[in-house]
């Protein structure tokens, strides 16, 4: 019998193989520097976990309106979630429609914590009142929500036009 390295016409012994492989990280790139090649980040930041939230309510509620699940139960069964998590993200649903949009693009967070949490805006999503919310949102977040048009004449100065009621 012979040996597997000469059975496929291979000569026998050891012969050494050299090859290049590339490994890509996702959210890293190869960039020219003065000192040579370095990995940079190009990664902006990450999304923050309320906005995630957000927009898993509102496709929470898509499937409970389509008819995909029939309740929160059972959504909470599927997510392998507790009955009052499924009702923490869906009361988000509650918050004005400006509001949530708000929350939707809310900038990157580079590093640290997030500004916002799912936990901070429950007493302003458990307010009735978009106008109460708004004002809510204004003083606790006035930084993240900078007015973005000059007020009308007449208009109240202390909240931005775009969290007044309409």
């Amino acid at each position: 019998m012979t040996s597997p390295s000469t059975q496929a016409g291979r000569a026998p012994g050891a012969v050494p193989i050299t090859t290049t492989a590339r490994f890509v990280v996702p959210g890293w790139e190869r960039t020219a520097t003065s000192t040579g090649d370095a990995l940079q980040p190009v990664s902006p930041g990450r999304v923050p976990r309320v906005a995630r939230l957000m927009a898993l309510a509102i496709r929470f509620d898509a499937l409970v309106r389509e008819g995909a699940v029939s309740t929160q139960a059972e959504l909470a069964a599927v997510g392998h979630v507790t009955r009052a998590r499924v009702t923490q993200i869906m009361n988000l649903l509650h918050l004005a429609p400006d509001l949530q949009e708000a929350v939707l693009h809310l900038p990157p967070v580079r590093a640290g914590r997030d500004p916002i949490t799912e936990h901070d805006l429950r007493p302003i999503a458990a307010r009735i009142e978009w106008a109460e919310q708004r004002r809510l949102w204004w003083h606790a977040y006035q930084t993240l929500a900078a007015p973005t048009s000059v007020p009308r004449p007449g208009a109240r100065e202390d909240v931005p036009s775009g969290c007044r009621s309409q």
